[in-house]
């Protein structure tokens, strides 16, 4: 019986009364094990300790999360944050340059809100910083006073275009998506494909035109309530079977070697 593949989640770090943790959500986790059918194992953010190599060496797929901070824009060169948005500095330094490191080792990836909007920097594109207030697109964040159910659930229509990773996976050409982030791609990087629109024309899907392995990064949050919704459940069944390649190959080298 094959192994199951080992799927780094990211996580960020919280400081919760006088001590620091690393934490990443319950969805994320529950959508690896249950839909991608992996095995989560929570990655901190450590990169003075560990190096790209390092992680690489050790996981068949990575997932970088959402979360309530934003990239720093230092990383982009946009205009300074304004007063009280949520940073976390060492997720920026063990995210950015592992999204790199994965990509060019084809070791699959899937980005979700914040991890799309990493990927987008960490190869030289920029961020809307408040979406809302740019005049050309709708207001993409939730009512948090309401209910998880309403804030995740349908906002707005997505369009998938056509001859991208989401159209392979028989997604039709519309669906509908949540909708919770605030921050936006505002320059598209060198080297993305764009995958999927909001009817206002952010973009809302990415993934690597060149990459030798699944890299696919989208804005809204596919984990959630994942095994009843077909698209966002067809997304992770992609992810899942893309590092259980990357683990078959991984352990086939590996007994060549022994």
């Amino acid at each position: 019986m094959s192994r199951l593949p080992l799927i780094g989640v990211t996580a960020c770090t919280k400081q919760i009364g006088l001590h620091s943790y690393h934490i990443s959500g319950d969805k994320y986790v529950r959508a690896v094990a249950i839909a991608a059918k992996g095995l989560p194992l929570i990655l901190p953010s450590l990169a003075e300790l560990f190096n790209t190599a390092q992680i690489l060496a050790s996981v068949d797929g990575l997932l970088f999360t959402g979360s309530p901070s934003n990239v720093d824009p230092s990383y982009y060169d946009g205009p300074a944050s304004a007063p009280g948005t949520a940073h976390d500095p060492d997720r920026d330094r063990t995210t950015l340059p592992l999204i790199r490191a994965a990509v060019a080792a084809g070791v699959p990836v899937l980005g979700i809100c914040r991890g799309f909007q990493e990927m987008n920097v960490a190869f030289g594109g920029s961020l809307h910083q408040r979406v809302h207030e740019v005049g050309t697109f709708m207001d993409h964040r939730e009512q948090d006073n309401e209910p998880l159910e309403v804030q995740y659930g349908p906002s707005h229509i997505l369009h998938i275009q056509p001859g991208g990773v989401l159209a392979g996976l028989g997604l039709p050409s519309d669906i509908q998506v949540n909708s919770i982030h605030g921050q936006g791609v505002e320059r598209l990087a060198p080297g993305l494909r764009v995958e999927a629109l909001a009817p206002d024309g952010l973009i809302e899907a990415v993934s690597v035109a060149a990459g030798s392995g699944f890299a696919l990064g989208v804005q809204w949050h596919p984990e959630w309530q994942v095994t009843s919704n077909p698209h966002y459940l067809a997304i992770f069944q992609a992810f899942g079977d893309a590092c259980r390649k990357r683990a078959i190959q991984r352990d086939a080298a590996a007994s060549e070697s022994a």
